[in-house]
């Protein structure tokens, strides 16, 4: 049986409220697990699984294992810019979130799919892949590193196009995926993405030389999930 994936579009959100609201989807779930667990059912936990889509205001977020340094600009200019800054729980270092970026946020119960999480990122990627390749752009991944890019095997080229980052608490998922649509890749001069020094970024709206619909794009994630995590989704209305 195909698990279902409910599916919720928060629109434009600040980042510290979404979060809140997939740790409140985590709890929930971690909790579902540890009553199963002290009540010794035979039956696997009744736990829920979400894909939350949205965009963000302009904000950097940096990871657990992220570095200061990766930010090149002070508390006043990211004020003058209004960009906020969240330091987060999340794998990874440094990145921008902000308008024309579609973030993606899986909480998924990995018992009900495959207890590995470096599969699990694979498969992101994959989503991610299969998307860009719905426009002719032809994305890959760079050996060693997380996310999805654009010519990866030329280092002189090589660009990411999006960023991934996630927690994992009692093999529930929480934070995911940032996909660059129509974002304002400018913000990016102002940090070292992912602390990766040597390596642009790009965005499908760069690559295609044209704005393109978020909307679209968010439903060929949609379907590309289902596909390569065997997950029946459904939208909530």
């Amino acid at each position: 049986m195909k698990q279902q994936i409910n599916v919720d579009d928060l629109g434009l959100i600040d980042y510290q409220q979404a979060w809140d609201y997939q740790e409140n989807l985590l709890q929930q779930n971690v909790r579902i697990k540890l009553d199963a667990s002290r009540a010794a059912v035979a039956t696997p936990p009744a736990t829920i699984h979400h894909l939350l889509f949205c965009e963000h205001p302009p904000v950097y977020t940096l990871g657990k294992s992220g570095h200061m340094e990766n930010l090149l600009i002070n508390e006043q200019q990211m004020k003058e810019k209004a960009i906020a800054f969240v330091p987060t729980n999340r794998g990874g270092d440094i990145t921008f979130h902000g308008p024309g970026q579609i973030v993606g946020y899986p909480i998924l119960d990995l018992e009900y799919f495959f207890t590995d999480l470096g599969r699990y990122l694979r498969s992101l990627e994959e989503v991610i892949i299969l998307t860009l390749a719905d426009y002719g752009i032809n994305a890959g991944r760079s050996k060693g590193e997380t996310g999805v890019w654009l010519s990866p095997e030329d280092p002189a080229n090589a660009r990411k196009i999006c960023a991934m980052g996630v927690r994992c608490s009692r093999w529930v998922t929480m934070h995911g995926f940032a996909l660059n649509v129509n974002t304002d890749l400018s913000y990016f001069n102002h940090i070292i993405p992912c602390g990766i020094t040597d390596k642009k970024v790009a965005s499908m709206h760069e690559e295609l030389g044209r704005p393109v619909p978020v909307e679209e794009v968010k439903a060929k994630l949609q379907k590309h999930f289902g596909e390569v995590f065997g997950a029946e989704l459904m939208v909530k209305v």
